[in-house]
């Protein structure tokens, strides 16, 4: 995972499962572990599944009964939502054979029940397949020069976005996946009209086809057209490092996190350019965001790593309403199911925790 993600860890930390705890022999002179993960306030664990592998990527399909995750040696492993058993393994000669992590995972939105679940993949190798679920088979892949390290689809699901290790955005057309754009700067450096480092998070307009967000390492967040080379126009100041972008499509704000100590959470405006707040730290301390996003109207979610947590926080009050603390490692991914309640994912070292959050009227 050298120049991908960094993130520290504890050493000889218990792996838990949804079954049973298993704990490594340090010997007589291991230091006391650390506390098992816990969810506190608001938020109650539901399951946890240990993958096998580091986890670098989880999905819900639209349907809410299948949940993906990408591993670090290639594989992706899909579960049954209702009883966390593994259901499909999807690998082939080329990802076993490369054994180079699953950046990001995409359910295909909008498909017919009857034609089953389709499900996008990138690796750091490059790859950017089309796995069909049920029958376990990549029906396309295609090859990109860099590392590949986001991807998302429009909202009806025509399009999709790559962006990875290179300053380029790549536009592909689903159903053929042709090809249609190449978002990225000008050749001077004097203009600042697109991305100058690797690309980590990309996100649609929740109501739009055709306007979306970038972040990365350069600490801008860009807005595109994707029929426009060059980008719109831009935000500076988030340093974004994972699946950190998230529009309201009432509101037209932007959840944006930054794996950073300071401001790590803020919220602008996306059509002023304007930050509208900062969100505080939690009590606990100071945590770098990999993952955010809008939990309904009135609630956020955000993860990251030094502080191994993953809280939802009230939106008006800026209140940490629950939180999963105690986590083996950084946390990388995170999904909310379409169900209701909704299901939460959270990625953590091997492990994939299913948390509720069981919201109260307190605030409301």
């Amino acid at each position: 995972m050298s120049g991908l993600l960094v993130t520290p860890r504890w050493k000889g930390f218990p792996r838990r499962s949804s079954t049973n705890l298993s704990f490594s022999d340090g010997g007589a002179d291991s230091q006391e572990p650390p506390p098992l993960p816990s969810a506190d306030g608001e938020l109650q664990i539901e399951g946890v599944i240990d993958c096998g592998k580091e986890v670098m990527s989880c999905r819900f399909n639209p349907s809410g009964t299948l949940l993906a995750a990408g591993l670090v040696d290639g594989t992706i492993k899909v579960y049954s939502v209702s009883d966390w058993s593994c259901v499909h393994t999807l690998k082939d000669d080329q990802t076993a054979a490369h054994h180079l992590p699953v950046t990001a995972v995409r359910f295909v939105p909008g498909r017919q029940a009857s034609q089953g679940d389709l499900l996008l993949a990138t690796y750091a190798g490059g790859q950017v397949k089309f796995w069909h679920v049920s029958t376990q088979s990549c029906v396309r892949s295609l090859q990109e020069d860099r590392q590949t390290l986001a991807v998302t689809f429009s909202p009806s699901g025509s399009h999709f976005l790559t962006a990875g290790s290179s300053d380029d955005i790549n536009v592909y057309d689903t159903e053929t996946a042709a090809r249609m754009n190449v978002c990225q700067p000008s050749p001077s450096v004097s203009v600042m009209d697109g991305h100058r480092s690797r690309i980590f998070g990309l996100a649609f307009h929740p109501s739009g086809e055709e306007d979306f967000v970038s972040g990365g390492w350069d600490d801008t967040v860009q807005f595109w057209n994707i029929r426009q080379k060059h980008s719109l126009r831009r935000i500076s100041g988030p340093h974004v490092c994972g699946d950190s972008l998230d529009i309201d499509p009432e509101t037209n704000e932007i959840l944006v996190g930054s794996w950073r100590k300071q401001e790590s959470l803020e919220i602008w405006d996306s059509q002023t350019g304007q930050k509208r707040q900062t969100v505080p730290d939690d009590y606990r301390g100071q945590s770098r965001v990999y993952s955010c996003r809008w939990l309904g109207p009135d609630h956020m979610m955000v993860a990251g790593s030094d502080i191994n947590m993953c809280r939802v926080i009230d939106r008006g009050s800026l209140m940490t309403r629950g939180c999963l603390i105690d986590l083996p490692a950084g946390v990388y991914s995170t999904d909310v199911s379409s169900s209701a309640p909704p299901l939460l994912a959270v990625t953590s070292g091997h492990s994939l925790y299913l948390l509720r959050f069981q919201q109260s009227n307190e605030l409301h």
